[in-house]
């Protein structure tokens, strides 16, 4: 990225990973790079604001690339992909721990085109005979209180719910995470970073080699970010924060390599063999050169 690029637009979440991911970026310490202009916003927007083409770059989930890849290229970095990081399904402390519990439950999720959503739905598959009941929809931050309160029956969460359910008296009913590893072996492929084709090979080229640089730069001195990711974390515990991006950026943040394209392609592969997403051409998940 040149200095005679125009600032580019981009959303990603207000959740640690992401701010600490873009930091450097964002904030003109990434040497020849143009700070972007950025929107917060949770994955349901993003989600929907890569489906409308609005912004030039965004964390998106990968369930929603099947949409997108006609006119947004995958970006080999900045994302969110690993082990042990998957999405819990929770219940209250009095609810059956056994998955068939959840035939004809009510479920908040965080998106109907989140990558959450749609492991849990290849997992529900098998695990729920009869099905599950009613789906709701609604800011990852309000299913755990929902779940308690007693307002569904059940909650899928992401972040770093992963690391505060149990204050809510809540139990994990399964970890989709755990399901799909044991049944994929591959990392758990969540969350994405998209960008216009539109924008060229060059120009992408040098904007994923921009948000490596802004992750090394958060890696080497993680004290820069502080409160950049602090200030848009809703008021969450500095300890949880960093959990947080210890488990989420990683060396797949830096680069998706071998094992990260793999299991995008075997998330996408068996989503459309279940007929729950379109099917995704090999070529448009390779970074244009």
């Amino acid at each position: 990225m040149t200095s005679s690029n125009p600032a580019l637009s981009i959303a990603f979440s207000p959740c640690p990973n992401d701010t600490f991911v873009f930091h450097a970026w964002a904030d003109g310490l990434v040497a020849g790079a143009v700070p972007p202009e950025v929107t917060f916003a949770d994955i349901d927007i993003t989600n929907g604001l890569a489906e409308r083409g609005e912004l030039d770059v965004l964390k998106i989930s990968y369930a929603q690339l099947p949409w997108v890849l006609s006119e947004y290229a995958l970006l080999p970095c900045g994302g969110a992909l690993g082990r042990g990081c998957g999405p819990l399904v929770l219940t209250g402390p009095d609810a059956s721990p056994e998955p068939t519990a959840l035939r004809g439950a009510t479920v908040a999720v965080p998106s109907e085109r989140s990558t959450a959503y749609l492991l849990f739905r290849l997992w529900a598959a098998q695990a729920v005979p009869g099905g599950l009941g009613e789906i709701v929809v609604m800011p990852f931050h309000e299913i755990m209180p929902a779940v308690r309160d007693g307002k569904v029956d059940a909650g899928l969460v992401i972040h770093e719910a992963r690391f505060t359910y149990q204050n809510y008296g809540l139990r994990c009913l399964a970890d989709m995470g755990e399901a799909w590893e044991s049944a994929t072996g591959l990392p758990i492929p969540l969350g994405a970073i998209i960008a216009r084709r539109s924008l060229g090979a060059e120009r992408l080229a040098a904007l994923a080699d921009t948000i490596r640089s802004s992750v090394r730069a958060a890696w080497a001195e993680p004290g820069l970010s502080r409160d950049y990711v602090m200030s848009h974390a809703q008021e969450m515990d500095p300890a949880v924060a960093d959990q947080h991006i210890g488990l989420y950026v990683n060396e797949f943040t830096e680069d998706l390599g071998e094992a990260g394209y793999a299991a995008v392609r075997g998330l996408l592969s068996r989503a459309a063999a279940a007929g729950l997403t379109p099917a995704v051409p090999a070529e448009l998940l390779a970074f244009p050169s």
